[in-house]
Order: structure tokens, then C-alpha cells, then sequence
């Protein structure tokens, strides 16, 4: 192990900017005829204090420890595990501030740190528009869809559409969070594989199995709170580790903050707002005050893995404040995100990378230029954001195949056990899921807008009809469904013959199957579906 006089004295060493070599250095070239107390390592024109290839097992044993640490913390919560109101919704008896923290690991995720800062490192902060309707949404919510869902006793946001118009609705619903949420999260799976494979120096596949194992168990065992709980640990590891990288790169560029905010204005990289009007640009303050209002609305108001936390708070009042106070830990995370891209565009000369190596260049720094030991911790922070979402994913997904297909199936008739049981055996079959989904991910361009993407197409069908559902008492099952297939196939047209960005997709998607569902009410006559209690 690396003493830690050695370690502290790794992290005072001042560093400098080399210049960029004509001839392309790669780990198995660079250093060879430097002394090896003088040799400095080279990555995506960085001055690194680790050599790529070697494999560090000071690193490693940091991430191992954090891996077994969190592991052991989550599968404490097994014995609690005794129904499925436990399982799924942690008893309701988590804090509000652990739900709010739980809300932001779930809505950052690996997506956000290794998919961000490629944005600003190849445009500016413009991103933070999209945030900003963040929280224009989160007032939505907490007007129109909390008070509904705290009516009764709900497992998943699709108990209330069964409520509104029907079971058919209700699996309509539910089937499509299921596919959107599997592909997404499939995205965030092989995002992560990016990391794990800069370390281990592993596949794809092999990354994948990796991480997804690790978080089974935990979940597999401890359900709901296990989720919550490990969520507010891994959380203020990633948010660690990106200050780490923050104070270190910015201690590694001549001039500090004043050379920064001198060479990135005058490039206009602290541009926040776009004011001009395009359906063609996805960052512009239109674009980012409605269609991330739209967007976040969808993902927040109707897409059980957030609803299941704020499902899980123990009254409305709580629910409302977990979900509005995670705004503001959103908007600094995204903005510290979008300030390390800038800082590593800064540091690198503003040299240009092709796109598809972008998604590396945050990670492949933390490990190839921090510290032995920081870098450790740094990337074990990255992993961490992966697991908290990951293993939120996994319930939600669970709960929805148990509570809202497996339940009204077989009429209720089994005892908790059994359906305590098959939530987790249905845990381990979206962890195989999302495994095969990670793989084929690798070919489905960046990350982060990739992921992003994926949620708008479906998500603008599911706010469509959740909104068609509180906010009308005229349509029914039938007219419901019909804005529903109304709403996919603009979507598909949208998403594969048209130009336009994912950033407008929820309003366009949920404005179509809202107005089609509205208007098919007044040919198809029918009842309103009456409201069901809960049976489960």
C-alpha cells in the first residue's frame, strides 16, 4: 500500500501543461525514454502522474472497499423485508431529505458525470436551460399529481389510472414505463462499463456483469430501503469526487481561475441562455424553460422510479418538500459537472476530440492524471452514481411487473410471502435485462443524450394520458387508449423523419395523445372508469 506521506506529497506536486507532441502518444508509447522520477504520462494532452496500462492496486483497493462497504451497508436491510409495502416503499418511513437526495441520485446517475462535462468541453453551459424547466416541472407535480397519488394507499403511478379508466390503461401504462425505463437504463448500464472498463482494462460485457452483479445483491436483499439509504451514501461520494476533480484541475492550469474565466469568455463558454427560436436546436431557452418542464414532468409525475420515492415519504407535505429541494441540488451538480468540462477544455488547449471519444474524457482523466488514491476514490464516486441508479431501476422495475401484471393476475390470492418472493426473483430477471440492453447500448452513440432521448419518446405518451386522466372526467378507457397509439406513432414519425431535438419530444408526444384522447371521447361512448381501491 502507498504510504501516506507519498500520497500527500502526489497531492502538492504542482503540475504542468505539456505541449501537445506532433506525433500521437499513446499509453504504450509514452514516457519510455524519460527518467522514471522525472517521467510524466500523457492522456488527451494531460501532464498525468499515472502511467495508463499498469493496473494500480492502491486504486483498486479503494474501489473495492467502497464496493464491499456499500454492499454490506444495503443488504443490512434484508430482516425489515417482510411485505411488500416494505419492499417497494420502505414502510414509508424514510426522511424527507434522504427521499430528496435519493430523487437527485436517481435523476443524475453515471449519465450526468461522465455525459456532461463532454457538453461544455464542446459547447458552453447552455445545458442549464434544460434545468431551469426542472424546476417549473417540480411545481407541476406537486400541484396536480401528489394530491393524487396520496389519495389511498399506491404502490406505482399506474394503480391510479386503473382508478381513472380501467385495468387496460393501467398495463398500457405500465408496459410502457417498463420499456422505456429497461432501454434507458440499459444506456446507463453500458455508461458505466465505459469506467470499469478504463480501470480493469475489461470489455464491455465483463463491465456490465460486473456492476450489475454487485448491485443485485443489495437490492435483491433490501428492497426499497436499501435503495434510499445506500442512494444518500453514494450520492455524497459522487458529489465528493467531482469536487475533488474540480480543486485538482483547477490547481493544474497556470493562472487558476482568473487564466479560466479569461480564455473560456472570451470563447463564450459561460453562455447560459439562448434566446433565438429553433425547433431544430435542442438548447435554447425555449426549448429548455417548456421542454424540459415537459420533460421533467413526465419523468417525475408518471415514471415509477420517482414516483416510487415520493410514494415512499411518509405524507404529501414530505413527498412535496423531498421533491422541490432536490432542485437545487440538481442545479448545483449540473453546474459543477459543466464546469469540469470547461476546466478540462481549458487545461487541453481547447483540442478537439471526434464525438464518440468525448464520453471517455472525463473518466480516462480521473484515472490516468489524479492522484494514486484520489483517483481511487474518484472513480469509485462515478460507480457510485451508477449503483444508486441502477438499483432504483431494478425496484421500480420489480414493482411494477409484481403490483400492476403478477398481483391482478392471480387475484391476490397468495400471501405476502409469496409476492414478497417473486419482487425479487423479478429483480434478478431486470438485471439479466438490463445486462443484454447495456451491451447493445455501445453503438447507440453519447450517453447522456442517448438516455435522455430514449425517456422523451415514450415519456410525452405516458404525461399524456396521466394528464388526460386528472385533469378531464369525460374520457374513458377506450378514448385513453386511443390517444395513446395516437401518440406513438407521431412519436416514431418525430424520432425517425424529422430533425427535431429530444428536448421538445415530451410536449409534442404528450400534447398529441391529450388532444386525441380528449376528442376521441366525444365519438367513442363510453362511461368514465370508475374509481378502485386498492387490492393490494
Amino acid at each position: 500500500m502507498l504510504p501516506w506521506f507519498r500520497l500527500w506529497n502526489l497531492v502538492k506536486r504542482k503540475r504542468t501543461v505539456k505541449p501537445f507532441a506532433t506525433k500521437k502518444i499513446t499509453g504504450e508509447t509514452a514516457g519510455r525514454n524519460i527518467p522514471r522520477e522525472n517521467r510524466s504520462w500523457h492522456f488527451f494532452g494531460l501532464s498525468c502522474y499515472n502511467p495508463p496500462n499498469p493496473v494500480r492496486f492502491f486504486d483498486l483497493a479503494v474501489i473495492l472497499a467502497y464496493l464491499a462497504l456499500v454492499t454490506w451497508f444495503g443488504a443490512r436491510f434484508k430482516e425489515k423485508q417482510t411485505s411488500l409495502k416494505e419492499y417497494f416503499l420502505g414502510g414509508r418511513t424514510a426522511p424527507w431529505w434522504a427521499i430528496a437526495l435519493s430523487i437527485v441520485s436517481a435523476e443524475t446517475s453515471t449519465l450526468t458525470i461522465i455525459g456532461t462535462p463532454p457538453l461544455a468541453y464542446a459547447g458552453s453551459y447552455v445545458f442549464l436551460q434544460i434545468v431551469f424547466g426542472y424546476l417549473l416541472a417540480r411545481v407541476v407535480i406537486t400541484t396536480l399529481f401528489l394530491p393524487a397519488y396520496f389519495q389511498g394507499q399506491l404502490f406505482t403511478a399506474y394503480e391510479l389510472m386503473q382508478r381513472r379508466f380501467g385495468p387496460r390503461v393501467r398495463k398500457v401504462t405500465a408496459a410502457i414505463f417498463m420499456v422505456t425505463r429497461s432501454l434507458a437504463e440499459g444506456v446507463r448500464v453500458f455508461a458505466i462499463s465505459i469506467v470499469l472498463g478504463i480501470i480493469l482494462h475489461t470489455s464491455g460485457p465483463a463491465s456490465i456483469f460486473v456492476i450489475i452483479a454487485i448491485t443485485l445483491f443489495y437490492t435483491f436483499e433490501g428492497g426499497m430501503t436499501a435503495v434510499i439509504w445506500t442512494d444518500v451514501i453514494q450520492m455524497g461520494m459522487y458529489v465528493l469526487g467531482a469536487a475533488v476533480s474540480f480543486f485538482v484541475l483547477l490547481g493544474g492550469i497556470p493562472g487558476g481561475m482568473n487564466h479560466v474565466i479569461d480564455v473560456a469568455g472570451a470563447a463564450g463558454k459561460f453562455q447560459v441562455f439562448d434566446f433565438h427560436w429553433s425547433w431544430t436546436q435542442p438548447y435554447t431557452i425555449w426549448a429548455g424553460i417548456i421542454g424540459g418542464c415537459f420533460l421533467t414532468t413526465a419523468s417525475h409525475g408518471t415514471d415509477q422510479l420517482v414516483v416510487q420515492r415520493l410514494l415512499s415519504a411518509k405524507s404529501q407535505r414530505e413527498s412535496r418538500l423531498a421533491l422541490l429541494s432536490s432542485w437545487f441540488v440538481i442545479f448545483f451538480q449540473f453546474s459543477l459537472f459543466l464546469t469540469i468540462g470547461i476546466l478540462l477544455w481549458v487545461r487541453n488547449n481547447g483540442r478537439a476530440f471526434p464525438k464518440d471519444q468525448l464520453d471517455r474524457l472525463y473518466p480516462s482523466f480521473v484515472w490516468e492524471a489524479l492522484p494514486i488514491g484520489i483517483a481511487g476514490l474518484v472513480m469509485a464516486a462515478i460507480i457510485a452514481a451508477a449503483m444508486a441508479n441502477l438499483s432504483a431501476a431494478l425496484n421500480s422495475l420489480a414493482s411494477a411487473t409484481v403490483i400492476d401484471f403478477y398481483q391482478p393476475l392471480t387475484r391476490s390470492r397468495h400471501t405476502a410471502e409469496h409476492y414478497l418472493k417473486v419482487s425479487r426473483w423479478s429483480t434478478v430477471a431486470w438485471g439479466v435485462v438490463l445486462a443484454a440492453i447495456g451491451v447493445v447500448a455501445s453503438h447507440w452513440g453519447s450517453v447522456l443524450e442517448s438516455g435522455l432521448s430514449i425517456a422523451s419518446v415514450t415519456l410525452g405518451i405516458l404525461l399524456g394520458v396521466f394528464l388526460l386522466g386528472i385533469l378531464t372526467k369525460r374520457p374513458g378507457e377506450n378514448a385513453a387508449i386511443a390517444g395513446v397509439i395516437a401518440g406513438a406513432a407521431l412519436m416514431l414519425f418525430i424520432k425517425l423523419e424529422t430533425k427535431i431535438p429530444f428536448t421538445w419530444w415530451v410536449l409534442i408526444g404528450s400534447s398529441c395523445t391529450f388532444t386525441v384522447g380528449w376528442l376521441a371521447a366525444f365519438v367513442v361512448k363510453e362511461r368514465p372508469g370508475k374509481e378502485r381501491k386498492q387490492t393490494s
